[in-house]
């Protein structure tokens, strides 16, 4: 039976996909880290060494991107996991609307970034913005949201948080509905109440989820730029500058060999806290 499925299901079955993967993926991932050390436009190119690296080491707001982009892939994947897991378990109770309510938590989600951070920016206007006027009709005086250093950076990372957040609670609503529900039921006969349940059965069991969620929206926090630019441009001044709004600002420029060295540069980075974050996360979740 085995000669057989080996005979019918040869491996060359996987050759068109693995042929894609190294057009798409692995290709260009090389041709990155070559051109990155090159001056290069569309017409030709010339070999800097590791020029480029050194350039943009020595750029002035990178020492603030670094920082930029660490405090906003916490604070975005911190508040996904909370806001994720608290509506996961919401949203598998027994209430009547709950699929209804799953559709609205999700829909931002598919909504186009850019368009979400066009439209946020238009409700966070200091003066004509909805958020500020509705506050001004309580008698309080909102903030410039994205025009002050001390807010821009956080009212950007809260709007990442409202549109990706459905997504979130999609991967917890799947962890909670596969804990098996004979756990549920030894906890009712000892009495235990709904805290015991999320404390004692869905949060421990739920980790899976958990972790998942962490290394996607932590990963997606460090790469971040899509809802950042629309709404800031990466101010004011340096304020909401992150390292894929610095290595944009390089390719307006025109310096594209200094830019492809940030994406190499990003690509570690991301690397570097990802990966060893993924391990200790698999780890704990073996030892559960």
């Amino acid at each position: 039976m085995n000669k057989v499925w080996k005979r019918t299901y040869s491996y060359y079955f996987l050759l068109p996909a693995a042929i894609i993967y190294l057009v798409i993926f692995i290709l260009p991932t090389f041709m990155s880290f070559f051109f990155s050390m090159t001056r290069w436009t569309l017409q030709d190119w010339t070999y800097t060494g590791l020029e480029n690296f050194k350039t943009f080491f020595e750029e002035s707001s990178l020492n603030i991107g670094f920082k930029n982009t660490f405090v906003y892939a916490a604070v975005t994947c911190v508040l996904k996991v909370i806001f994720g897991l608290l509506l996961g378990v919401f949203l598998t109770s027994k209430i009547k609307t709950k699929n209804y309510l799953r559709s609205v938590v999700f829909f931002p989600t598919l909504v186009s970034t850019i368009a979400v951070g066009i439209a946020f920016s238009t409700l966070m206007h200091p003066t004509e913005g909805l958020i500020n006027t509705t506050l001004a009709q309580l008698g309080i005086s909102g903030p410039d949201w994205l025009g002050d250093t001390r807010y821009a950076l956080l009212s950007v990372a809260f709007v990442d948080v409202w549109k990706g957040v459905g997504f979130a609670t999609v991967i917890y609503i799947a962890g909670i509905m596969s804990i098996p529900a004979e756990y549920y039921e030894a906890l009712q006969i000892d009495g235990g109440g709904s805290w015991h349940k999320f404390w004692s059965i869905i949060l421990p069991l739920s980790r899976p989820a958990t972790n998942t969620v962490i290394i996607l929206a932590f990963i997606g926090g460090l790469r971040s730029f899509d809802i950042l630019w629309p709404m800031t441009g990466g101010g004011p001044g340096f304020a909401t500058d992150v390292i894929a709004s610095i290595i944009y600002k390089q390719y307006q420029a025109g310096f594209y060999g200094l830019a492809t060295a940030g994406n190499v540069i990003l690509f570690l980075f991301v690397s570097v806290l990802a990966f060893p974050l993924s391990l200790y996360l698999n780890r704990k979740e073996v030892d559960l």
